[in-house]
């Protein structure tokens, strides 16, 4: 009552596990469809797990007003008070695309920490979708570390839109304490205060645990004479990205980020060549979209990428922010979240200190990692060599003596 009492036009719900998450979105949903005509779109990480969480519950509840289902676009059409109709549909998130153009009244989107490239699905696809009608969202889900969905979750700091709410599991009357009491009692506390107390925690096998946000990220450039150096990681279905890196004095500031899907490896070059980088790192691995960079009359550098590469350039950006060499500008929102959410699969117990993280939530640090490791192997190179020549010089200044 305290969520669907509230007008705030994005409400964000942060809970912990049976909360009861999908019985107030399947509740808010009925209450909605038959107030009045409208549209409305219930998105689910997959469209499989839309099927899977919702459609059977709303289907129940949808029945006193329910004028046709089509089960295989998990679609409904509902009869309004007023004898008019309203739609209803659930969606994957890995299909987000199709939504673009569509004009909705109401938005759920359950499990958010689980969206991938999010920002760019709700900036660019949904958020326009509630133009029209003026309509409102509600984003719910249980936190998953300090990813996008935090940052969500923080949305109401700065905008007047958006009202956040925080509930435990103990807050479900219909769960049994000992059960949630069982849980905390078996499973790492870490664990427990995420999944059950809705506790934002660092993501379990995180990769770089070394990034602190109020450590590593700064809002103002400070004054310098800068290399702007480009890292490029390209992509069409996931996401391309391209990182616009100011270097001095062995130091990374990450000061844009360029985070978008559909683009073609000449627009990405395009947009590279606007962007008129000192050097620029690309994906070694994208032949046609190096050569397109090339094309440009780019400053393309040579990126190393063979067995090994991964460990090598993680421990060389692991290195840079251990010793503060590497900063973030904090509007670089979909880096961050990238940061903290890359992470070694956690499910496999034992794992090998070789073994490469999963390949998620990695293209824009694969841009960083790109820039950070081979600028950091030429920086190596110049140390052999001045070592080299003062050793020579030493030798010099022996024999004289």
């Amino acid at each position: 009552m305290e969520v669907a009492k509230n007008l705030t036009r994005f409400k964000v719900l942060n809970c912990g596990r049976r909360w009861g998450k999908t019985t107030l979105a399947v509740e808010l949903i009925l209450m909605r469809a038959f107030a009045k005509k409208v549209k409305i779109a219930y998105i689910a990480p997959t469209i499989q797990q839309a099927r899977d969480i919702a459609f059977a519950m709303l289907k129940k509840e949808l029945q006193p007003i329910l004028k046709n289902t089509n089960e295989s676009r998990l679609e409904f059409k509902v009869k309004t008070q007023d004898g008019e109709e309203s739609l209803i549909f659930l969606r994957g998130w890995e299909a987000i695309e199709t939504l673009r153009g569509q004009a909705f009244d109401f938005l759920i989107l359950d499990e958010v920490a689980s969206m991938r490239s999010f920002w760019i699905g709700w900036q660019e696809v949904l958020r326009p979708t509630l133009t029209d009608n003026k309509g409102d969202a509600m984003f719910i889900s249980t936190p998953k570390g300090y990813n996008h969905f935090y940052d969500l979750y923080n949305k109401e700091l700065t905008d007047k839109e958006f009202k956040s709410f925080q509930f435990s599991s103990y807050d479900n009357p219909f769960l049994p304490n000992e059960e949630i009491d069982s849980a905390k009692a078996t499973i790492p506390k870490e664990r427990f205060e995420q999944e059950y107390m809705a506790s934002f925690q660092k993501t379990q096998g995180l990769v770089y645990k070394e990034f602190d946000r109020k450590t590593h990220l700064y809002e103002e450039l400070p004054e310098a004479e800068f290399e702007k150096l480009g890292g490029v990681d390209f992509g069409f279905r996931n996401p391309a990205g391209v990182l616009d890196i100011m270097f001095s004095k062995e130091r990374f500031y990450v000061e844009n980020e360029w985070y978008k899907t559909g683009r073609t490896d000449a627009v990405i070059a395009d947009y590279v060549k606007a962007c008129q980088f000192n050097e620029v790192y690309p994906d070694p691995e994208n032949a046609g979209g190096v050569e397109e960079l090339k094309q440009r009359n780019i400053n393309v550098r040579e990126v190393i990428k063979a067995k090994g590469s991964i460990l090598t350039g993680i421990n060389k950006v692991k290195e840079a922010f251990m010793t503060g060499r590497l900063k973030i500008n904090k509007r670089c929102v979909n880096l961050i979240a990238e940061i903290e959410m890359y992470s070694y699969d956690d499910e496999k117990g034992d794992r090998n200190e070789n073994e490469n993280p999963v390949k998620s939530n990695d293209h824009l640090l694969d841009a960083l990692r790109y820039v950070v490791m081979m600028k950091n192997v030429g920086m190596d190179m110049e140390a052999e060599k001045a070592e080299r020549l003062l050793s020579r010089l030493k030798g010099q200044i022996n024999q004289t003596r």
